[in-house]
């Protein structure tokens, strides 16, 4: 490797895939979360879960809000790249990622996608479902909570379970606590090194992690894959396609919303009768997939694919919140003067 393909690799990993790390915080980290592997909930529940092809953990949803007409249109001709993991240049800072550090985070049903990107009213969410094409490894932190405390914390360079039990439950609240709009950065610093130490520095690394949902309730988690697993397969969309959407239609009644995605491909008949050929499957389905982004020309495989058939746009008619509500005491109290002496 030269000294400028070096430099270019170097540069290219601080800016997508990691900031640099403290060693002193992987030496921490390692204590522990080298063998949380080896750790199960109360109820026999491993805190590392498989995802992926023929496991309970199949497809995930991610949802993004939209204002513009012009660029849910763009969403909607290609989810793959407008719903997916965003461009290096455009990946904000979240829960588990520094600025510019490519992540996928997701849900693990429609609605839990919608309520997570907290839509302002009048606006328009485009909720796609990703299938999850490899196994992926992921740490269920909804399960930390129960971790049977053992003996076997203390082997892993832990002072004792009590140590551990409070690492545990301080872990688990960092990463369930409601993002607030006056939150600077540096309020998810410890989970921004936590998720990359799990993605690149653990000795058995984790492609993401599962934490509960703070925006919806019942059965509903949120899940982030690091850069390793943010990878989405581009769609199959023939050579010299050409895609347009539409959001609606005018009607007697005025106008109706109608969402329609039109791929206008090549034409498969040549300059032999059709009557003449033999039989062939439509372009849409045997023509070549077009070239991957020019982002997406790195060494990572591909870990989810969009179905476009799950697209759905919701329209935000309202918010309704749970809250709980506290009295307010007022009094008065008469002042009393200091006594010289």
């Amino acid at each position: 490797m030269t000294l400028g393909t070096g430099w270019r690799s170097l540069a290219n990993l601080l800016k997508a895939e990691a900031r640099l790390f403290s060693p002193k915080a992987a030496e921490n980290l390692a204590s522990f979360f080298d063998c949380i592997g080896e750790l199960e909930a109360r109820e026999g529940h491993p805190l590392i879960l498989d995802a992926g092809p023929r496991t309970d953990f199949p497809t995930l949803y991610r949802a993004r809000v939209f204002q513009s007409d012009d660029k849910l249109k763009a969403a909607l001709t290609r989810p793959d790249i407008h719903l997916g993991s965003p461009p290096v240049p455009s990946a904000a800072a979240g829960r588990m990622n520094a600025r510019g550090i490519l992540a996928f985070y997701g849900a693990n049903n429609q609605k839990v996608a919608v309520a997570e990107v907290r839509p302002p009213v009048g606006s328009r969410i485009a909720v796609a479902q990703f299938e999850i094409i490899r196994t992926l490894r992921l740490l269920d932190v909804t399960a930390l909570g129960d971790v049977r405390i053992t003996e076997g914390l203390a082997d892993c360079g832990l002072a004792g379970r009590m140590e551990g039990a409070v690492f545990l439950k301080l872990l688990r609240s960092r990463l369930t606590r409601p993002a607030i709009p006056d939150d600077d950065g540096s309020e998810y610093l410890a989970t921004e090194a936590m998720a990359h130490f799990l993605a690149t520095e653990a000795s058995a690394p984790i492609d993401g992690i599962i934490f509960p949902s703070v925006q919806a309730v019942g059965d509903a988690f949120n899940i982030v894959l690091f850069y390793g697993a943010a990878r989405v397969e581009p769609m199959n969309v023939p050579e010299g396609a050409e895609i347009s959407a539409s959001t609606g239609r005018w009607a007697e009644d005025g106008w109706v919303d109608d969402y329609e995605v039109l791929e206008k491909v090549p034409s498969t008949q040549g300059d032999v009768d059709n009557n003449e050929q033999e039989p062939t499957c439509p372009a849409v389905t045997t023509a070549k997939a077009a070239p991957a982004a020019p982002r997406d020309a790195n060494w990572r495989d591909y870990s989810l694919r969009i179905m476009p058939e799950s697209v759905r746009v919701h329209r935000v008619r309202s918010a309704e919140f749970a809250t709980d509500k506290f009295a307010v005491k007022r009094r008065r109290q008469e002042k009393h003067g200091s006594i010289d002496i």
